[in-house]
Protein backbone atom coordinates (compact mmCIF):
# COMPACT_ATOMS: atom_id res chain seq x y z
CA UNK A 1 0.00 0.00 0.00
CA UNK A 2 1.45 3.19 -1.10
CA UNK A 3 2.89 5.76 1.61
CA UNK A 4 0.46 8.48 2.80
CA UNK A 5 1.92 11.64 2.47
CA UNK A 6 0.13 15.43 3.70
CA UNK A 7 0.89 18.89 3.14
CA UNK A 8 0.61 21.95 5.46
CA UNK A 9 0.25 25.13 3.48
CA UNK A 10 2.29 28.06 4.65
CA UNK A 11 1.13 30.96 1.46
CA UNK A 12 -0.62 32.93 3.92
CA UNK A 13 1.69 33.56 6.84
CA UNK A 14 5.48 32.07 6.01
CA UNK A 15 5.28 32.18 2.08
CA UNK A 16 4.82 36.23 2.02
CA UNK A 17 7.21 36.70 5.44
CA UNK A 18 9.91 35.42 3.47
CA UNK A 19 9.41 36.94 -0.40
CA UNK A 20 7.02 40.33 0.42
CA UNK A 21 8.62 41.15 3.79
CA UNK A 22 5.39 39.65 5.58
CA UNK A 23 2.89 42.62 3.45
CA UNK A 24 -0.16 40.38 3.03
CA UNK A 25 -3.26 42.03 3.44
CA UNK A 26 -6.11 40.29 5.15
CA UNK A 27 -8.10 41.60 2.37
CA UNK A 28 -5.48 40.33 0.02
CA UNK A 29 -6.48 36.55 1.27
CA UNK A 30 -10.29 37.05 0.41
CA UNK A 31 -9.79 34.81 -2.75
CA UNK A 32 -7.20 33.00 -1.48
CA UNK A 33 -8.02 31.48 1.80
CA UNK A 34 -11.30 29.65 0.42
CA UNK A 35 -9.27 28.07 -2.15
CA UNK A 36 -6.40 26.78 -0.37
CA UNK A 37 -9.59 25.52 2.37
CA UNK A 38 -11.11 23.34 -0.36
CA UNK A 39 -7.53 21.95 -1.74
CA UNK A 40 -7.37 19.18 1.29
CA UNK A 41 -4.34 20.42 3.42
CA UNK A 42 -3.57 19.11 6.75
CA UNK A 43 -3.50 22.74 8.03
CA UNK A 44 -2.99 26.37 6.81
CA UNK A 45 0.04 28.40 9.00
CA UNK A 46 -2.25 31.71 9.13
CA UNK A 47 -0.86 33.82 11.86
CA UNK A 48 2.23 33.97 14.13
CA UNK A 49 6.35 34.95 14.25
CA UNK A 50 6.74 38.13 12.47
CA UNK A 51 3.08 38.11 10.59
CA UNK A 52 1.42 39.18 14.36
CA UNK A 53 4.01 42.01 14.58
CA UNK A 54 3.72 43.06 11.15
CA UNK A 55 -0.05 43.29 11.35
CA UNK A 56 0.30 45.57 14.30
CA UNK A 57 2.96 47.99 13.24
CA UNK A 58 3.03 47.92 9.55
CA UNK A 59 -0.63 46.92 8.25
CA UNK A 60 -2.40 48.00 10.94
CA UNK A 61 -4.81 45.29 11.36
CA UNK A 62 -5.31 43.53 14.00
CA UNK A 63 -4.21 40.21 14.09
CA UNK A 64 -7.11 38.61 16.36
CA UNK A 65 -9.50 40.03 14.12
CA UNK A 66 -7.37 38.81 11.22
CA UNK A 67 -7.86 35.08 12.93
CA UNK A 68 -11.44 35.52 12.98
CA UNK A 69 -12.46 36.89 9.47
CA UNK A 70 -10.38 33.88 8.21
CA UNK A 71 -12.06 31.68 10.46
CA UNK A 72 -15.36 32.63 8.03
CA UNK A 73 -13.47 31.91 4.93
CA UNK A 74 -11.98 28.78 6.06
CA UNK A 75 -14.23 26.06 7.69
CA UNK A 76 -12.69 22.21 6.31
CA UNK A 77 -9.32 23.19 7.54
CA UNK A 78 -7.18 23.78 10.89
CA UNK A 79 -6.00 27.06 10.84
CA UNK A 80 -2.23 27.29 12.07
CA UNK A 81 -0.92 29.72 14.83
CA UNK A 82 2.73 29.78 14.75
CA UNK A 83 5.12 31.42 18.45
CA UNK A 84 8.35 31.54 19.38
CA UNK A 85 7.01 29.68 22.68
CA UNK A 86 7.70 31.52 26.08
CA UNK A 87 8.50 34.63 23.53
CA UNK A 88 5.33 34.38 21.86
CA UNK A 89 5.78 36.98 18.65
CA UNK A 90 8.54 39.16 19.83
CA UNK A 91 12.46 38.48 20.96
CA UNK A 92 11.36 39.09 24.54
CA UNK A 93 10.09 36.43 27.16
CA UNK A 94 6.66 36.78 29.00
CA UNK A 95 5.43 35.71 32.05
CA UNK A 96 3.92 32.52 32.21
CA UNK A 97 0.69 33.98 32.80
CA UNK A 98 0.65 36.21 29.50
CA UNK A 99 1.37 32.77 28.24
CA UNK A 100 -1.30 30.89 28.98
CA UNK A 101 -3.86 33.82 28.33
CA UNK A 102 -2.91 33.91 24.77
CA UNK A 103 -3.51 30.16 24.10
CA UNK A 104 -6.70 30.58 25.60
CA UNK A 105 -7.37 33.26 23.50
CA UNK A 106 -5.94 31.89 20.05
CA UNK A 107 -8.75 28.89 21.31
CA UNK A 108 -10.83 31.48 21.67
CA UNK A 109 -10.47 33.08 17.97
CA UNK A 110 -10.90 30.22 16.33
CA UNK A 111 -6.84 28.48 15.69
CA UNK A 112 -7.27 24.54 16.43
CA UNK A 113 -3.45 23.94 15.16
CA UNK A 114 -0.26 25.03 16.93
CA UNK A 115 3.29 25.00 15.92
CA UNK A 116 5.62 26.46 18.20
CA UNK A 117 9.42 26.63 18.92
CA UNK A 118 12.03 28.01 20.99
CA UNK A 119 15.18 29.33 19.16
CA UNK A 120 17.74 27.93 20.98
CA UNK A 121 15.93 24.44 21.69
CA UNK A 122 15.29 24.67 25.40
CA UNK A 123 12.75 22.61 25.93
CA UNK A 124 11.78 24.23 29.51
CA UNK A 125 10.49 26.83 27.44
CA UNK A 126 8.28 25.02 25.57
CA UNK A 127 6.65 23.63 28.49
CA UNK A 128 4.35 26.52 29.38
CA UNK A 129 2.86 27.56 26.07
CA UNK A 130 2.15 23.51 24.88
CA UNK A 131 0.88 22.78 28.23
CA UNK A 132 -1.26 25.84 27.98
CA UNK A 133 -2.81 25.64 23.64
CA UNK A 134 -3.36 21.38 24.86
CA UNK A 135 -5.41 22.04 27.80
CA UNK A 136 -7.71 24.06 25.15
CA UNK A 137 -7.87 21.33 22.63
CA UNK A 138 -5.55 22.90 20.20
CA UNK A 139 -3.54 20.17 17.98
CA UNK A 140 0.03 21.18 19.38
CA UNK A 141 3.36 20.41 17.31
CA UNK A 142 6.23 21.62 18.92
CA UNK A 143 9.14 22.01 16.56
CA UNK A 144 13.15 21.23 17.04
CA UNK A 145 15.07 24.18 15.59
CA UNK A 146 17.50 22.46 12.81
CA UNK A 147 21.09 23.61 12.71
CA UNK A 148 24.29 22.42 11.07
CA UNK A 149 27.65 22.39 13.26
CA UNK A 150 29.61 20.22 15.73
CA UNK A 151 27.23 20.27 18.29
CA UNK A 152 23.95 20.07 16.55
CA UNK A 153 24.07 16.07 16.41
CA UNK A 154 21.43 13.29 15.91
CA UNK A 155 22.09 12.73 19.52
CA UNK A 156 21.19 15.96 20.66
CA UNK A 157 17.96 15.93 18.53
CA UNK A 158 16.69 12.67 19.55
CA UNK A 159 17.53 13.74 23.18
CA UNK A 160 15.06 17.21 22.71
CA UNK A 161 12.74 14.84 21.13
CA UNK A 162 12.73 12.57 24.32
CA UNK A 163 12.18 15.87 26.15
CA UNK A 164 9.13 16.81 24.43
CA UNK A 165 7.84 13.46 24.95
CA UNK A 166 7.55 13.87 28.25
CA UNK A 167 5.55 16.94 28.09
CA UNK A 168 2.73 15.62 25.85
CA UNK A 169 2.59 16.56 22.51
CA UNK A 170 0.62 16.00 19.10
CA UNK A 171 3.31 15.33 16.24
CA UNK A 172 6.46 17.13 15.79
CA UNK A 173 8.00 19.39 13.53
CA UNK A 174 11.72 19.99 12.14
CA UNK A 175 12.53 23.40 11.57
CA UNK A 176 15.41 24.08 9.18
CA UNK A 177 14.79 28.54 9.08
CA UNK A 178 18.45 28.49 7.15
CA UNK A 179 17.40 25.62 4.70
CA UNK A 180 20.80 23.94 5.66
CA UNK A 181 19.24 20.14 5.46
CA UNK A 182 21.22 18.28 3.14
CA UNK A 183 20.30 15.09 1.58
CA UNK A 184 22.74 13.07 3.60
CA UNK A 185 22.08 14.38 6.61
CA UNK A 186 18.27 13.60 6.09
CA UNK A 187 19.19 9.74 6.20
CA UNK A 188 20.83 9.93 9.38
CA UNK A 189 18.70 12.45 11.30
CA UNK A 190 15.33 11.33 10.77
CA UNK A 191 15.41 7.83 11.93
CA UNK A 192 17.22 9.22 14.76
CA UNK A 193 14.33 11.32 15.80
CA UNK A 194 11.29 8.89 14.59
CA UNK A 195 12.90 6.19 16.92
CA UNK A 196 12.26 8.64 19.80
CA UNK A 197 8.24 9.14 18.71
CA UNK A 198 7.05 6.57 17.50
CA UNK A 199 3.82 6.77 15.81
CA UNK A 200 3.49 10.58 16.01
CA UNK A 201 3.42 12.01 12.78
CA UNK A 202 6.68 13.50 11.75
CA UNK A 203 6.76 17.23 9.75
CA UNK A 204 9.34 19.09 8.03
CA UNK A 205 9.37 22.65 7.70
CA UNK A 206 12.30 23.86 5.56
CA UNK A 207 13.36 26.58 3.44
CA UNK A 208 14.99 27.05 -0.01
CA UNK A 209 18.00 28.82 0.84
CA UNK A 210 20.56 26.63 -0.73
CA UNK A 211 18.00 25.46 -3.32
CA UNK A 212 18.11 21.98 -2.20
CA UNK A 213 14.91 21.94 -0.49
CA UNK A 214 12.84 20.34 -3.04
CA UNK A 215 15.19 17.53 -2.89
CA UNK A 216 15.68 17.00 0.75
CA UNK A 217 11.96 16.90 1.28
CA UNK A 218 11.18 14.48 -1.35
CA UNK A 219 14.06 12.72 0.85
CA UNK A 220 12.65 13.07 3.99
CA UNK A 221 9.44 11.88 2.77
CA UNK A 222 11.61 8.61 2.06
CA UNK A 223 13.13 8.37 5.51
CA UNK A 224 10.37 8.63 7.41
CA UNK A 225 8.07 12.08 7.46
CA UNK A 226 5.00 12.44 7.48
CA UNK A 227 3.98 16.19 6.70
CA UNK A 228 5.67 18.51 4.45
CA UNK A 229 5.27 22.34 4.89
CA UNK A 230 5.03 23.40 1.19
CA UNK A 231 3.85 27.08 -0.36
CA UNK A 232 1.83 27.86 -3.17
CA UNK A 233 4.67 28.20 -6.58
CA UNK A 234 4.54 31.88 -7.10
CA UNK A 235 5.00 32.13 -3.01
CA UNK A 236 7.66 29.32 -3.28
CA UNK A 237 11.20 28.86 -3.86
CA UNK A 238 14.02 31.74 -2.93
CA UNK A 239 13.75 32.28 0.94
CA UNK A 240 10.20 30.64 1.01
CA UNK A 241 9.29 26.77 1.18
CA UNK A 242 9.47 24.21 -1.83
CA UNK A 243 6.31 25.02 -3.95
CA UNK A 244 3.23 22.63 -3.16
CA UNK A 245 2.72 21.89 -6.78
CA UNK A 246 6.04 20.72 -8.22
CA UNK A 247 6.33 18.57 -4.92
CA UNK A 248 2.99 16.86 -5.04
CA UNK A 249 4.04 16.05 -8.52
CA UNK A 250 7.18 14.82 -7.85
CA UNK A 251 5.82 12.76 -4.97
CA UNK A 252 3.07 10.80 -6.65
CA UNK A 253 6.08 10.17 -9.46
CA UNK A 254 8.14 8.33 -6.28
CA UNK A 255 4.35 6.35 -5.73
CA UNK A 256 3.35 7.92 -2.59
CA UNK A 257 -0.20 8.98 -2.12
CA UNK A 258 -0.98 12.54 -1.96
CA UNK A 259 -4.77 13.71 -1.52
CA UNK A 260 -4.56 17.11 -2.68
CA UNK A 261 -6.46 18.90 -5.56
CA UNK A 262 -4.45 21.12 -7.25
CA UNK A 263 -6.59 22.81 -9.37
CA UNK A 264 -7.38 25.29 -6.14
CA UNK A 265 -3.81 25.99 -5.64
CA UNK A 266 -3.05 26.65 -9.20
CA UNK A 267 -6.23 29.40 -8.81
CA UNK A 268 -4.27 30.57 -5.66
CA UNK A 269 -1.63 31.18 -7.58
CA UNK A 270 -2.88 32.89 -10.05
CA UNK A 271 -4.39 35.42 -7.72
CA UNK A 272 -1.02 35.71 -6.21
CA UNK A 273 0.57 36.93 -9.44
CA UNK A 274 -1.70 39.41 -10.02
CA UNK A 275 -1.45 40.89 -6.47
CA UNK A 276 2.64 40.58 -7.15
CA UNK A 277 2.07 42.43 -10.66
CA UNK A 278 -0.44 44.93 -8.92
CA UNK A 279 1.91 45.73 -5.45
CA UNK A 280 5.26 45.43 -7.68
CA UNK A 281 6.34 42.72 -5.24
CA UNK A 282 8.38 39.37 -6.43
CA UNK A 283 7.49 36.44 -7.09
CA UNK A 284 9.55 33.34 -5.97
CA UNK A 285 12.13 31.85 -8.04
CA UNK A 286 15.35 29.11 -7.38
CA UNK A 287 18.20 29.88 -5.23
CA UNK A 288 21.56 29.02 -7.01
CA UNK A 289 23.64 26.19 -4.16
CA UNK A 290 26.37 28.07 -2.28
CA UNK A 291 28.88 26.38 -0.10
CA UNK A 292 29.43 29.95 1.63
CA UNK A 293 25.65 29.65 2.73
CA UNK A 294 26.92 26.84 5.03
CA UNK A 295 29.50 28.49 6.93
CA UNK A 296 27.55 31.85 7.53
CA UNK A 297 23.70 30.10 7.69
CA UNK A 298 22.29 33.78 7.54
CA UNK A 299 19.00 34.12 5.94
CA UNK A 300 19.09 35.95 2.27
CA UNK A 301 16.54 38.69 3.74
CA UNK A 302 18.41 39.34 6.61
CA UNK A 303 21.63 39.89 4.24
CA UNK A 304 19.34 42.10 2.26
CA UNK A 305 18.97 44.08 5.28
CA UNK A 306 22.30 44.02 6.23
CA UNK A 307 23.83 45.39 3.14
CA UNK A 308 21.18 48.13 2.95
CA UNK A 309 22.25 49.15 6.36
CA UNK A 310 26.05 48.81 5.70
CA UNK A 311 25.50 51.30 2.51
CA UNK A 312 24.10 54.31 5.28
CA UNK A 313 27.61 53.56 7.27
CA UNK A 314 30.24 53.22 4.20
CA UNK A 315 30.70 49.61 4.92
CA UNK A 316 28.81 48.10 1.79
CA UNK A 317 32.29 46.71 0.48
CA UNK A 318 32.44 44.30 3.66
CA UNK A 319 29.72 42.19 3.66
CA UNK A 320 31.71 38.99 2.85
CA UNK A 321 33.76 39.86 5.44
CA UNK A 322 31.69 40.78 8.05
CA UNK A 323 29.46 37.23 7.33
CA UNK A 324 32.98 34.90 7.85
CA UNK A 325 33.06 37.27 10.91
CA UNK A 326 29.62 35.75 11.62
CA UNK A 327 30.65 31.99 11.46
CA UNK A 328 33.26 32.90 13.52
CA UNK A 329 31.18 34.28 16.47
CA UNK A 330 28.45 31.98 16.50
CA UNK A 331 31.72 29.46 17.03
CA UNK A 332 32.24 31.56 19.55
CA UNK A 333 29.59 31.74 21.37
CA UNK A 334 28.60 28.31 21.44
CA UNK A 335 26.63 28.01 17.82
CA UNK A 336 23.53 29.40 18.77
CA UNK A 337 21.22 28.69 15.87
CA UNK A 338 20.80 31.30 13.33
CA UNK A 339 17.51 32.06 13.81
CA UNK A 340 15.63 35.38 15.49
CA UNK A 341 16.56 37.13 17.66
CA UNK A 342 19.92 35.31 17.55
CA UNK A 343 20.49 35.86 13.50
CA UNK A 344 20.63 39.75 14.79
CA UNK A 345 22.57 39.24 17.68
CA UNK A 346 25.18 37.39 15.50
CA UNK A 347 25.26 39.61 13.02
CA UNK A 348 25.43 42.85 15.01
CA UNK A 349 28.01 41.04 16.86
CA UNK A 350 30.07 40.80 13.46
CA UNK A 351 29.91 44.21 12.56
CA UNK A 352 31.21 45.44 15.94
CA UNK A 353 34.04 42.99 15.76
CA UNK A 354 34.84 44.22 11.91
CA UNK A 355 34.69 48.04 13.27
CA UNK A 356 36.97 46.95 16.24
CA UNK A 357 39.52 45.41 14.63
CA UNK A 358 39.43 48.28 11.89
CA UNK A 359 40.44 50.51 15.16
CA UNK A 360 43.06 48.37 16.62
CA UNK A 361 40.60 46.83 19.18
CA UNK A 362 39.61 43.21 19.87
CA UNK A 363 36.92 41.22 18.76
CA UNK A 364 34.06 41.67 21.19
CA UNK A 365 35.43 44.83 23.18
CA UNK A 366 31.70 45.85 22.36
CA UNK A 367 29.50 43.52 23.08
CA UNK A 368 25.78 44.01 23.22
CA UNK A 369 23.21 43.60 26.42
CA UNK A 370 21.76 40.99 24.74
CA UNK A 371 24.80 39.07 23.80
CA UNK A 372 25.72 39.03 27.17
CA UNK A 373 22.29 37.99 28.39
CA UNK A 374 22.73 35.36 25.91
CA UNK A 375 25.94 34.06 27.53
CA UNK A 376 25.17 34.48 30.98
CA UNK A 377 22.30 31.60 29.83
CA UNK A 378 19.19 34.13 30.03
CA UNK A 379 17.02 32.81 27.02
CA UNK A 380 17.96 29.23 27.87
CA UNK A 381 20.71 26.15 27.39
CA UNK A 382 23.75 27.00 25.30
CA UNK A 383 24.25 24.25 22.94
CA UNK A 384 28.17 24.09 22.93
CA UNK A 385 30.86 25.47 25.18
CA UNK A 386 32.34 28.87 25.15
CA UNK A 387 35.66 29.65 26.48
CA UNK A 388 36.22 31.04 29.86
CA UNK A 389 38.27 33.82 29.03
CA UNK A 390 35.49 34.97 26.44
CA UNK A 391 32.74 34.23 29.24
CA UNK A 392 34.48 36.53 31.79
CA UNK A 393 35.09 39.41 28.98
CA UNK A 394 31.53 39.17 27.76
CA UNK A 395 29.67 38.78 31.07
CA UNK A 396 32.25 40.80 32.94
CA UNK A 397 31.81 38.87 36.09
CA UNK A 398 28.11 38.39 36.23
CA UNK A 399 26.51 35.04 37.60
CA UNK A 400 25.33 32.55 34.86
CA UNK A 401 21.62 32.00 35.06
CA UNK A 402 20.31 28.47 34.98
CA UNK A 403 16.75 29.14 36.26
CA UNK A 404 14.08 28.59 33.30
CA UNK A 405 14.01 32.03 31.91
CA UNK A 406 10.09 32.27 31.60
CA UNK A 407 9.94 31.44 35.78
CA UNK A 408 12.19 34.92 35.76
CA UNK A 409 9.35 37.05 34.69
CA UNK A 410 7.05 38.34 37.15
CA UNK A 411 3.25 37.52 36.48
CA UNK A 412 2.09 40.45 34.48
CA UNK A 413 -1.76 40.47 34.35
CA UNK A 414 -2.87 42.37 36.53
CA UNK A 415 -0.11 44.93 36.19
CA UNK A 416 -1.45 45.63 32.97
CA UNK A 417 -5.32 45.79 34.04
CA UNK A 418 -4.05 48.41 36.60
CA UNK A 419 -1.67 50.72 34.64
CA UNK A 420 -3.24 50.44 31.01
CA UNK A 421 -6.75 49.36 31.36
CA UNK A 422 -10.06 48.67 31.41
CA UNK A 423 -10.02 46.77 28.08
CA UNK A 424 -13.06 45.92 26.29
CA UNK A 425 -11.42 42.48 25.54
CA UNK A 426 -8.64 40.12 26.74
CA UNK A 427 -7.58 40.30 23.13
CA UNK A 428 -6.86 44.17 23.54
CA UNK A 429 -5.26 43.51 27.13
CA UNK A 430 -2.46 40.99 25.31
CA UNK A 431 -1.86 43.36 22.28
CA UNK A 432 -1.48 45.83 25.16
CA UNK A 433 0.79 43.44 26.62
CA UNK A 434 2.81 42.85 24.08
CA UNK A 435 3.05 46.73 22.74
CA UNK A 436 3.45 50.11 24.27
CA UNK A 437 0.71 52.80 23.82
CA UNK A 438 1.81 54.34 20.62
CA UNK A 439 1.63 51.29 18.87
CA UNK A 440 -1.48 49.90 20.58
CA UNK A 441 -3.08 53.12 20.13
CA UNK A 442 -2.32 53.22 16.30
CA UNK A 443 -4.08 49.77 16.14
CA UNK A 444 -7.03 51.10 17.72
CA UNK A 445 -7.36 54.38 15.87
CA UNK A 446 -6.79 52.19 12.41
CA UNK A 447 -10.70 50.88 13.16
CA UNK A 448 -11.49 47.28 11.49
CA UNK A 449 -9.59 45.79 8.85
CA UNK A 450 -11.04 46.64 5.02
CA UNK A 451 -11.38 43.10 3.19
CA UNK A 452 -12.42 44.69 0.00
CA UNK A 453 -9.72 44.19 -2.59
CA UNK A 454 -10.06 44.67 -6.33
CA UNK A 455 -10.62 41.14 -8.02
CA UNK A 456 -8.36 39.61 -10.64
CA UNK A 457 -9.47 39.74 -14.09
CA UNK A 458 -11.06 36.32 -15.37
CA UNK A 459 -12.45 35.73 -18.36
CA UNK A 460 -15.93 35.83 -16.98
CA UNK A 461 -15.60 39.06 -15.66
CA UNK A 462 -13.61 40.27 -18.89
CA UNK A 463 -16.84 39.07 -20.82
CA UNK A 464 -19.43 40.55 -18.09
CA UNK A 465 -17.29 43.73 -18.53
CA UNK A 466 -17.75 44.20 -21.81
CA UNK A 467 -20.87 43.31 -22.35
CA UNK A 468 -22.12 45.81 -19.83
CA UNK A 469 -20.69 48.41 -21.86
CA UNK A 470 -22.78 47.49 -24.61
CA UNK A 471 -25.89 50.45 -25.05
CA UNK A 472 -28.04 47.58 -25.29
CA UNK A 473 -27.36 46.00 -22.08
CA UNK A 474 -26.62 48.62 -19.68
CA UNK A 475 -28.91 47.49 -16.95
CA UNK A 476 -26.98 44.63 -16.13
CA UNK A 477 -24.92 43.76 -13.39
CA UNK A 478 -22.67 41.17 -12.49
CA UNK A 479 -22.58 39.80 -8.86
CA UNK A 480 -19.00 38.92 -8.05
CA UNK A 481 -18.15 35.52 -6.69
CA UNK A 482 -17.10 35.41 -3.28
CA UNK A 483 -15.94 31.98 -3.16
Amino acid sequence: MAKSVKLIDVTVRDGHQCLWATRMTTAMMREIAPRLDRAGFEAIDLVGGAVFDVCVRFLREDPWERMRILNQWVDKTPLIIHTRGQSLFTFEFFADDIVELSAERFAANGMRYHTVYDALNDIRNLEIPIKAARSHGIYTVPGLVYSASPVHTDSYYAQKARQLLAIGIDAVFIKDPSGLLVPERISTLIPAIKAEIGDLPLQLHTHCLSGLAPYVALQAVEYGVDVIHTATSTLANGASHPPTELFVKNCRRRGYKVDLDLEPIAEVADRLAYIAEREGKPTGAPNEYDEFHFEHQVAGGMISNLRFQLETVGLEDRIEEILEEAGRVRADLGYPIVVSPFAQYIVTQSVLNVMALDKGRKRFDTVPDEVRLYVRGGYGEIAGDIDPNLYDQITRGAEPITERPGALVQPALKRIRANRGPFSSDDDLLLAAFYDEAQYGALKEAGPISIEYPLMETPLLTLVKELTERPAIKGFHFIESKS
